[in-house]
């Protein structure tokens, strides 16, 4: 093997059919609510529990991590996974690990919401255009102008630099488009760019 995977029917692959599929793509939206949790809530969900932020997020990561462990061992999928996810880190908790890192490295609302916002809404979207039988360079030019959509709107909203919110769109759309067999798009299309915001972010305020 060559360390890639081809292009196939999302919903041919999803236990449950179509709906398993439409079910994963509701959970992949549903993570757009996370940041808006995580800065509204957190603090008092981790006072609750009597940890500080970051251990809340850690050990939420470390639930995942171990769950999907469990998961392996057992090598079941549940309704809405993919059949190869049986073997393998399934797309849920890479998303898990990648938003959790998110929330670890980048906690604030100007990184944290374009990175999530563009895995949660642009991923779906590409596999959407896909799905429908688009032109990879239209899937790309498409969602590109999407993501750049996402990076401005919280450039107005949050202050995300603007530089860096034309860069970063299609290193986004670009982050999702490897084929790795045992790293799902989850987690190359937030980890990448997350990478990128920290190497870049002491820059932020010279680049403006």
């Amino acid at each position: 093997m060559n360390g890639q995977v081809e292009l196939t029917n999302p919903v041919e692959m999803s236990i449950g059919g179509m709906r398993g599929h439409l079910l994963r793509r509701g959970v992949h939206l549903s993570m757009s609510f996370l940041p808006f949790i995580y800065f509204a809530y957190g603090e008092q969900v981790s006072e609750a529990v009597d940890l500080n932020l970051d251990q809340l997020v850690a050990s939420i990561i470390l639930v995942a991590i171990m769950g999907e462990g469990i998961r392996l061992r057992l090598g079941f999928t549940v309704f809405g996974q993919r059949d190869y996810e049986a073997n393998q880190i399934s797309a849920l908790a890479w998303g898990a690990i990648g938003v959790g890192m998110v929330f670890l490295l980048a906690p604030t609302e100007a990184y944290a919401w374009p990175l999530i916002l563009s895995l949660s809404l642009g991923d779906p979207l590409m596999g959407e255009l896909r799905r429908k039988g688009m032109a990879s360079r239209q899937v790309m030019l498409v969602s590109t102008v999407a993501l750049l959509a996402i990076w401005l709107v919280t450039w107005a909203q949050f202050g995300t630099p603007l530089w860096m919110a034309f860069f970063l769109a299609p290193v986004c759309m670009l982050s999702e488009w490897p084929r790795l067999t045992y790293i799902d798009d989850n987690a190359t299309m937030i980890l990448i760019p997350l990478a990128l915001v920290l190497i870049l972010e002491p820059f932020a305020g010279v680049m403006v």
